[in-house]
């Protein structure tokens, strides 16, 4: 890991410097920079997300990581001491520090799995309910008429929109929270 402080910080966000600090934080898995400005935070999360390409995740506590948090592709609020600025600003909100390794190890991946499912579930059933349209249009010699009144579509709609990802949310996890913290390998899986 690195760590930087904001003076330190203030020279390399100047452009002769960038690309040196850029290839420095490359080779660490977590930065972290103490007494820096709100500016110069948001400046940092820009610079990594801009010129490495890479997913940013920005951790704060307070009023002063609003911006931060905000530029961030992923930011987490930690409520306590300094205020709900942070948790406010936030894309997921805990209470201590500690309880990041859970929401990233375990729902973030049970939240990739339930999303990367519900897209080919929704894609699926659009696609069965269209070929059932379609086929139709043979039957009916391509007259236009409708197959079903129009609350018939309306309940299918309604039940196989609603109720799967309810369903689907609440019961699947594909891999037990116990073994997805015992393994954080999954989680680049």
């Amino acid at each position: 890991g690195l760590v930087i402080d904001g003076r330190t910080l203030e020279h390399v966000l100047h452009d002769s410097l960038q690309n040196i600090f850029l290839e420095l934080t490359e080779k660490c898995r977590a930065v972290v920079c103490c007494q820096a400005t709100p500016l110069q935070k948001s400046v940092l999360v820009k610079l990594v997300r801009s010129k490495l390409k890479a997913m940013t995740l920005a951790v704060g506590d307070g009023a002063n990581d609003v911006s931060m948090i905000q530029v961030a592709d992923t930011g987490v609020g930690i409520s306590g001491q300094e205020g709900m600025q942070a948790v406010m600003a936030s894309d997921f909100a805990i209470s201590q520090f500690r309880h990041l390794r859970k929401l990233l190890l375990v729902h973030g991946h049970w939240c990739y799995t339930r999303l990367t499912n519900m897209v080919l579930y929704f894609f699926y059933k659009n696609v069965t309910y269209v070929n059932l349209l379609f086929w139709y249009q043979f039957f009916c010699g391509f007259s236009g008429t409708s197959m079903t009144n129009y609350w018939i579509l309306i309940l299918f709609n309604l039940l196989f929109t609603s109720a799967p990802p309810i369903i689907y949310g609440v019961l699947d996890k594909d891999v037990s929270a116990e073994i997805l913290m015992e393994l954080p390998q999954l989680y680049t899986m």
